[in-house]
């Protein structure tokens, strides 16, 4: 038999449900508020004692209003907030399988596709599929299943909060780990989302991919076209992002393909511009500068990332020498439509001449006298002192350093210790030209 006290519980309870079955949108709006303030952050026996063992019996009503209502956004975000109690609540898993039992996942995720409900409203689904997601891998692959990746890229790249987009990033970043029958799905997701028009959803793949990038261990291809693209980018964040994947990726077998693309970037194709130029003059009261075309910043931050990279490693300083690096610096510099291509890649070409004396030697037959020393002064500000003849000098440059001069000067620099390679390097030059 149940005691007196247990009787006035169980009383109480029943009490409280059916206040809440019979109750209009107006009190349950009530209820919520006052179950939110009084219940955040108790564990599962905790709320049992609260609802004398009957908190499940809440809790699907919850779950059953959210299903009915979640297209109107009836009292959407107290409701997902109370719901958040039970699935946070510390030894309380079962409140978080009764959850999922009747669909509350695929729930959750059709919420961030409705452009009727408030931003405020999804970020809170974001923060129920944390709670999923941190439970355990069989819950990772339970929204995986429901195409969740998808829905939830999708949602980043639309959303117009920053701070609902860093929580999408979290979600996004716990499904990549200890998810290794999804953990692909997940990495070629955040490749898709770095083609998007929101910056800040740019910059959040970008960072995520990096940490991604280590467990998956092999590189997509399409990442390389994809991580190229966003050096159009107008946000320095952005870009800043970029070139770290791009270093982090040098270690993969994306490394030939990523710097080939860079240095073909150096040199757009007067198509490719024409077409740009053109489309900026279409769009009707708008007057943008040459330097906001999306092809000459990427100019800038292509000559910007060689030279991060050829700085880092002297061996990727070398492939670049022959993938014709240099020929497309100088083209770069002679960009008089983008001043930071034209100073990004003369500070770039001034490592190249200061760590190869065969690229000096090149590079200064292919100047001249006048316009190497001008360069050679003040690599940053060069593009304030040339003339259009040096200009043009600059953009016609055949420059082209043979392999054989490349190997040579590689053999000579590993011998640096028990000679001077300098002077060895300068006679060979010497002999071997016409």
């Amino acid at each position: 038999m149940t005691s007196v006290k247990e009787q006035a519980a169980i009383s109480r309870l029943i009490t409280f449900l059916q206040e809440w079955d019979n109750a209009g949108r107006s009190t349950r709006s009530q209820i919520l508020e006052n179950f939110i303030s009084a219940n955040k952050g108790k564990t599962g026996p905790e709320l049992e004692m609260e609802f004398s063992q009957g908190a499940s019996l809440f809790l699907v009503r919850l779950t059953a209003w959210l299903r009915l209502t979640y297209l109107y956004g009836t009292c959407m975000q107290q409701l997902l907030k109370s719901i958040g109690i039970f699935l946070s609540a510390a030894s309380g898993q079962r409140y978080l399988i009764e959850f999922l039992e009747v669909g509350g996942v695929l729930t959750l995720l059709e919420i961030l596709g409705l452009s009727q409900l408030k931003e405020e409203d999804k970020k809170e689904s974001i923060k129920l599929l944390q709670l999923v997601a941190a439970s355990g891998r069989k819950f990772k692959e339970l929204i995986c299943e429901s195409y969740g990746v998808r829905s939830i890229a999708e949602f980043l790249a639309t959303s117009k909060s920053e701070e609902t987009q860093e929580q999408v990033q979290i979600l996004l970043d716990t499904l990549g780990h200890g998810n290794p029958k999804y953990q692909n799905q997940v990495y070629k997701g955040l490749i898709a989302l770095l083609k998007c028009t929101s910056p800040k959803a740019q910059q959040l793949s970008l960072q995520t991919l990096r940490t991604i990038q280590t467990i998956v261990e092999t590189a997509h291809p399409s990442i390389v076209d994809s991580v190229l693209g966003v050096l159009r980018s107008l946000h320095l964040e952005v870009q800043y992002e970029a070139i770290q994947l791009i270093k982090d990726l040098m270690a993969y077998d994306v490394r030939l393909p990523l710097l080939k693309g860079l240095v073909a970037l150096l040199k757009p194709s007067r198509q490719e511009t024409a077409k740009l130029q053109a489309r900026i003059l279409e769009e009707t009261g708008t007057l943008h500068l040459m330097e906001s075309l999306p092809t000459y910043i990427q100019q800038a931050a292509a000559a910007k990332a060689i030279g991060i990279l050829a700085q880092d490693s002297r061996e990727l300083a070398e492939e670049l020498l022959f993938l014709r690096v240099v020929h497309g610096l100088m083209c770069a510099m002679s960009n008089k439509d983008h001043t930071n291509s034209q100073r990004q890649a003369s500070i770039t070409l001034e490592y190249f001449v200061k760590t190869f004396l065969v690229v000096k030697n090149h590079v200064l037959r292919a100047m001249g006298e006048n316009l190497f020393q001008l360069f050679m002064q003040d690599p940053t500000n060069l593009y304030l002192k040339m003339d259009g003849v040096q200009t043009d000098i600059l953009a016609s440059n055949i420059v082209n350093i043979p392999e054989v001069f490349l190997a040579k000067a590689k053999e000579d620099f590993r011998e640096e210790e028990e000679s001077t390679p300098e002077e060895e390097l300068e006679t060979e030059d010497s002999e071997m030209l016409p």
